[in-house]
């Protein structure tokens, strides 16, 4: 199976992207996983990743499409993957549409995750006091839904347009979540 979850900052695409991983026995891939990983051993990617990420901004496409591209070719990716927090643009879909042409594969489906604006900034207000995450103060939250809103919630016509995009209430327990997202998604 090979999947895309979208959604705004917040929505609970990692909580849910470990579950349908497991339950898919594919691999999840956050581009956020990634960059915080660079961040936090200070490599050359990590300083640029975090001065944009701290301003609100999204990585560029050059070095995201890079980094997924290098990705999907671990072995672990050959049956299947989730790719959560890419793509973000439509750049990026050109780019990934790409990748998988050249592989002979495509996508199965894209998820989207649906969470009003207020309840996103909530969990990610609670998210930075709990872990203690610097790039989740509210000005920050609000410019990072400003320019999802701007920037990738288009990918779900896109994606709707090709028949491959699945809404699910992002809304209400994780579990109830999950069971939302199996039965959307049809096993």
């Amino acid at each position: 199976m090979r999947l895309i979850i979208l959604g705004p900052p917040g929505a609970g695409k990692g909580t849910q992207a470990s579950r349908i991983a497991e339950h898919y026995e594919i691999p999840a891939i956050s581009t956020g996983d990634i960059f915080r990983a660079n961040i936090k051993n200070e490599t050359d990617l990590g300083k640029q990743v975090k001065e944009i990420l701290a301003s609100g901004g999204y990585v560029s496409d050059e070095i995201t499409n890079a980094i997924v591209a290098d990705r999907l070719q671990e072995e672990d990716a050959a049956g299947g993957f989730l790719l959560d927090g890419y793509p973000r643009t439509t750049a990026q879909v050109a780019a990934l549409d790409e990748m998988l042409a050249q592989s002979g594969s495509a996508l199965d489906k894209v998820l989207e995750l649906v969470v009003d604006d207020e309840v996103v900034v909530d969990r990610l207000l609670k998210r930075a006091e709990v872990e203690g995450r610097s790039d989740d103060s509210e000005e920050v939250i609000r410019e990072r839904m400003a320019l999802y809103h701007r920037e990738t919630e288009p990918l779900s016509s896109a994606y709707d347009e090709r028949g491959l995009l699945v809404t699910v209430d992002g809304v209400g327990g994780v579990d109830e979540v999950a069971q939302r997202i199996v039965t959307a998604l049809g096993s």
